[in-house]
C-alpha cells in the first residue's frame, strides 16, 4: 500500500474485489478526520488476478496523482 498526503486529504493505493478479479483503486480520506474512506476505482478497463497485482498498479497510478480537490475528487498529472 502506497500513501500520499495532500493539503486536506490523504490518498492510498487500494484494491476492490469483484467479479473476474480485482480492481485497482485510490482510497481518499480527510486528514485527521473520522469516517470511512471514499474509494475511486481506476484503470476501469483492467482486472487483475491477484490483490497484490491490483495494489501495485494502484500504487503506480498514485504516483501520478497531483491533488485531491475539496470534494475529494482526484486530479491527475497530464501525461
Amino acid at each position: 500500500m502506497a500513501r500520499k498526503a495532500f493539503t486536506h486529504f490523504e490518498a492510498v493505493s487500494a484494491v476492490v474485489p469483484g467479479e473476474g478479479g480485482y480492481s485497482a483503486a485510490i482510497a481518499v480520506k480527510a486528514l485527521g478526520g473520522s469516517g470511512a474512506p471514499r474509494f475511486h476505482k481506476i484503470l476501469d478497463e483492467q482486472k487483475f488476478k491477484t490483490a497484490f497485482e491490483a495494489d501495485e498498479a494502484a500504487a503506480l497510478e498514485l504516483a501520478r496523482l497531483v491533488d485531491v480537490d475539496e470534494e475529494g475528487e482526484l486530479s491527475w498529472a497530464v501525461a
